[in-house]
Formats: structure tokens, sequence, C-alpha cells
């Protein structure tokens, strides 16, 4: 694969998973569902979802190598994780500074791992895109809650620090590859594992039904689809011929895409300062996208699915 089509699969990625907030919403007023046991059927219906597609076009490929499993593993924790600490986060400190510190602290580490095993060069254009994203995603998230507990926010920092690293995880292991590992069927194996424990540690909260109507079933149903299977996919697929950091600066389109939806469908306009804070990240994705170099060649087998 060209790192060209790399590319455009991260930013197909990056857009597609700022859909989940819109869809989250949407679902709750729908049906009531708070976000926790949301965050945890969103990633379990979207590994059925997948494991449903490769199995009737046949292409389902189970791992056979220890090692695969353990990625299996690792990437339905990571994605777990991810779910628990992020909408936990959000809890004590709010959607703003949660989202500022989970996907603003993803890149750096990332790039701190890759850049000590060698793997990518911080540059001059690599070090603005991280300047340009950390000062718009701090414009883009605004103020911190009024009233806001010392205790609340190093909670949530700290939780927002996990969900960062969790999602760090899924770069690290999308950009180094195994070659008994299927993108499709180990994610979709790795997501119904991860969903399941989402919605076991929601339970120690509160319920995780839900009013069913044909509107909350669709909802739940474009949740797994969307923002996760189809997101997920495409940003595994991209990482085949781009690095780790590059993916977890063009994941950077996701708040730009959210605050959009949530202008465009709840009328939730964004202030001038915000509006700078997101030309801010498309300028570091824009920054990093121009001239990047492919990254070390994933194996050449090249599966056929398509997310």
């Amino acid at each position: 694969m060209h790192h060209r089509t790399g590319l455009g699969w991260l930013v197909l990625a990056g857009v597609t998973w700022g859909t989940s907030g819109t869809l989250g919403v949407l679902l709750r007023g729908e049906s009531g569902l708070s976000l926790l046991p949301a965050g945890g059927y969103r990633i379990l219906v979207g590994g059925l979802l997948i494991l449903g597609f490769v199995v009737l076009t046949r292409r389902l490929r189970l791992p056979h190598t220890a090692s695969a499993w353990r990625r299996v593993a690792a990437l339905g924790l990571a994605s777990g994780l991810y779910q628990i600490t992020f909408f936990s986060a959000i809890g004590f400190v709010g959607i703003a500074v949660a989202t500022l510190i989970t996907i603003g602290s993803t890149p750096l580490m990332v790039l701190a791992i890759e850049a000590l095993t060698g793997r990518v060069r911080l540059t001059g254009r690599l070090g603005l895109a991280l300047g340009a994203a950390l000062v718009g995603l701090l414009l883009l998230a605004g103020s911190p809650p009024e009233g806001l507990a010392l205790g609340d926010a190093l909670i949530g920092a700290g939780l927002s620090l996990v969900a960062g690293a969790s999602f760090a995880g899924i770069s690290l292991l999308g950009a180094n590859p195994d070659a008994d590992f299927d993108d499709a069927t180990g994610t979709g194996l790795a997501f119904v594992g991860g969903g399941l424990v989402v919605l076991a540690v929601a339970t120690l909260f509160g319920p995780i039904g839900f009013t069913v109507t044909p509107l909350a079933l669709l909802l739940v149903v474009l949740l797994g689809l969307v923002p996760s299977a189809v997101a997920y996919l495409s940003y595994l697929r991209g990482l085949r011929t781009q690095s780790g950091t590059i993916g977890s600066l063009v994941a950077l389109l996701e708040p730009v895409t959210a605050t959009t939806l949530a202008a465009v469908v709840f009328r939730e306009l964004l202030t001038p300062v915000a509006a700078v804070g997101a030309a801010l990240l498309l300028a570091a994705v824009v920054l990093t996208t121009i001239g990047s170099p492919a990254a070390h060649p994933r194996d050449t087998m090249e599966p056929e699915l398509h997310p």
C-alpha cells in the first residue's frame, strides 16, 4: 500500500471517530443509557459486526500463534480500558478537560516511545505539529468547570492520562505488525472481549439496560459500526505505512469532527477562541501529513477486507 493511501485511511479514522459523541448523546436522549455502558456496547457491537462480516465473506482468519493471541488480548484490554477510564474521567472533570488531556497526551506518549526505539525522528515539522495540536486542544477545550475540587481534578486527570496511554498502546500495536494477526478478525475478537469487560465494570456503577426502541437500536448499531468498526479498521490499515506518532496526530481530526457535528446537530456553535483551536488542530494534521515519510513497511500480506 502506498503511504499516501495509508494517510487517507488515517484521515477516515479520525473523521469517523468524531461521530461517537453525537451518536452517544442521541442514544442517551432516546434510551436513557449512560456513557460508560454506551462505551461498552459501542465496541461490543462493533466487534460483532466485524466478525459477522468476515464470517459472511469467508475471510475469518483466527490467530494460530501465541504472539497473535497476546495481541488480541492486548488490543481488547487497551480498547476496554480506554472506554472505562475516559468516560469515568468525564464524570470528574467534564468532557472538555478529559478530551484535552486524553487526546493531547497520546501523541506525546507515542512519540517518546517511537523516538527511543528509533522508529521516528523528531523533526522541526513534527515538533511544530505537536505544538499546534496542544495549543489547539487547549483553546478548543476551553476552561475547566467552575468549582472543580482539587481531588476531582487529580482523579480526572489521572484517568484521562490512562485513557491516553491506552490509545497510545493501540497506536503502537498497529504500527508494529504481527504476520499472524489479521486486522479484521483480531480486532473483532478484541472488541467483543473488551466490550464485555466494560459492561461488567459498568454494572458496578448502575444498570446497563436501556429503553429499547427502533431508533435506540439503530443508534447502537451506528455507534458500533461508524466510530468503532470502520474507524478502528481504517486506523489499523493506515498504520501499515505510517508510524504511531503520525497516526495519533492525524487522529486529532476526531475533536474537530465532533465539535462540527455538535454545531450542526445540536446548534452548539463554537466560540471564536474555540474556532481558532479547531483551526490549529487542522493545521497540525496538515503539517503531519504533508511530506510525511512512510513508516517501516508492514508485512507484505494484504488482506482484501475494506472496512
